[in-house]
């Protein structure tokens, strides 16, 4: 039996807040498990889906955004399309994304939350542009 079906046969059993925390681990696993097989096609639009469901299972079950970081998900996201994803990182509860795009949309994503995100939150946006490498690799 797998975790998804283990946890379906007890879901109703467990209190309705701690359902909501075990199936977005347990989501959370799995998308972790297919992004990294995204990462290594190159499936940009794959990544970005999933982390759409990442930030919507944060959001829903974990619940630990906030507005300010949903807007700002929301701004990045129409910016974007389907060229890349937006999702919350950090512990929660504060004001940190990450935005997987491809480096000509750049300028497009800061430009529309420059726009955007103070007049909609009050808060002044800080970007930090970082580049992928290679990473220490397998041994």
């Amino acid at each position: 039996m797998s975790p998804f079906e283990q946890f379906n046969a007890v879901a109703h059993e467990l209190d309705p807040v701690v359902a909501k925390r075990v199936r977005h681990v347990l989501t959370e696993n799995a998308r972790t498990v297919e992004a990294a097989s995204a990462l290594e096609k190159g499936d940009l639009k794959r990544m970005g889906e999933l982390m759409a469901e990442s930030h919507a299972s944060m959001r829903d079950d974990f619940e630990i955004t906030v507005p300010q970081i949903d807007t700002l998900v929301e701004i990045v996201k129409a910016a974007i399309g389907d060229k890349g994803g937006v999702r919350m990182t950090g512990g929660g509860f504060g004001g940190c994304v990450v935005a997987l795009i491809p480096e000509e949309l750049v300028d497009t994503v800061q430009q529309a939350v420059a726009n955007e995100y103070e007049a909609k939150t009050g808060i002044k946006e800080t970007f930090y542009v970082c580049k992928p490498s290679q990473g220490a690799g397998q041994c």
